[in-house]
């Protein structure tokens, strides 16, 4: 299993890239939550030798697939081959009303927009006209000079999040790996997501060797001081996350029936505070890994030995670019 970690934002981008390599991560991924992904891996590409670059998530509908065909290209190029491009589908309200684009049925439309990326592709590097055509999606004007130079490295892998079975089967179909949500848990991944995975990639004669599986869990760990003022804060973030409708069905399988519902009316009026309390221990252990730092690699391989491929996580502050490499080093040995 790879040790991946991520990181956001352009100010300090260059030493924070360089101190996840120097502590022997093997993957660096940014997310779009309040800035471009895109432009802190560039900075990173540029400053490292060895780690992959990844988004983790970067929001496709947000951009045309052509848009972001060009920038994914320009990124593998300048990373040498280290690029994968992690996208997810966001959800209706903030695809329509936050970045003002289209909604459609979102694994199709994901599956679809996948399908273009490597159409336009596969156009660029064997000089073939470029003629996609779909529900959703349109490219069939591609003047040579609008072509982006040619890179010997092919294109980056494409990796798709999701939760529901819709989606992860789509990405099974055409993608070359899958980002688990940070709100899942083991038993998810092995009663759900692999199965649909297993699914998708049975509809094209294949299987999941070759194919990453990632997860970024909930990880509490470090001294006494740094666990008890986490464990408020994960309780925090399983509730946000857990009032949303889309993803009830991980509380279900649980066994935890109708805790979403409340959590989402307490979201709905506004009263946040009180939404932790509804987070009890039990969920706390399904979702969130809480272990002190000599005990956590034993813990992590517990939980998801023989389940993923790469496993990203936050370090706790304060240790020191050895002691990371050191932690990082006993977990990928799990």
């Amino acid at each position: 299993m790879r040790i991946d970690t991520t990181f956001g934002g352009l100010t300090g981008a260059a030493a924070r890239a360089r101190d996840v390599e120097a502590a022997r991560f093997d993957g660096l991924w940014a997310g779009e939550l309040n800035g471009d992904p895109f432009l802190p891996l560039t900075i990173a590409a540029e400053v490292t030798e060895r780690i992959d670059i990844g988004t983790s998530i970067a929001v496709a509908f947000a951009r045309s697939p052509m848009t972001l065909a060009y920038t994914a290209v320009d990124l593998q190029r300048h990373s040498r081959g280290r690029l994968h491009l992690g996208l997810g589908s966001q959800v209706r309200a903030h695809v329509q009303r936050r970045f003002g684009m289209p909604w459609g049925r979102p694994a199709p439309q994901l599956r679809e927009y996948v399908l273009a990326l490597r159409a336009i592709w596969s156009a660029w590097a064997e000089g073939t006209p470029l003629d996609f055509q779909g529900e959703y999606y349109r490219h069939t004007l591609m003047p040579p000079d609008f072509v982006p130079p040619h890179h010997e490295y092919g294109p980056p892998k494409v990796l798709l999040a999701g939760v529901g079975e819709a989606m992860t089967r789509a990405a099974g179909e055409v993608a070359d790996g899958f980002l688990c949500h940070g709100f899942t848990t083991a038993r998810w991944i092995r009663e759900r997501t692999l199965p649909a995975l297993r699914a998708g990639r049975a509809r094209v004669g294949a299987d999941l060797d070759g194919f990453d599986i990632l997860a970024t869990p909930f990880v509490v760990t470090g001294t006494e001081r740094q666990i008890a003022e986490g464990v408020p804060k994960a309780r925090a973030r399983i509730a946000f996350y857990a009032s949303t409708p889309s993803y009830r069905g991980i509380f279900e399988l649980h066994g935890w029936d109708g805790v979403n519902e409340e959590l989402t009316a307490l979201s709905k009026s506004g009263r946040w505070q009180e939404m932790p309390a509804l987070i009890t221990d039990e969920m706390l252990d399904a979702f969130a890994v809480v272990a002190p730092l000599d005990e956590l690699p034993g813990r992590v391989a517990e939980r998801f030995g023989g389940l993923l491929t790469r496993l990203s996580f936050h370090p706790p502050a304060g240790l020191t670019t050895e002691q990371t490499a050191e932690l990082v080093h006993r977990l990928r040995a799990c």
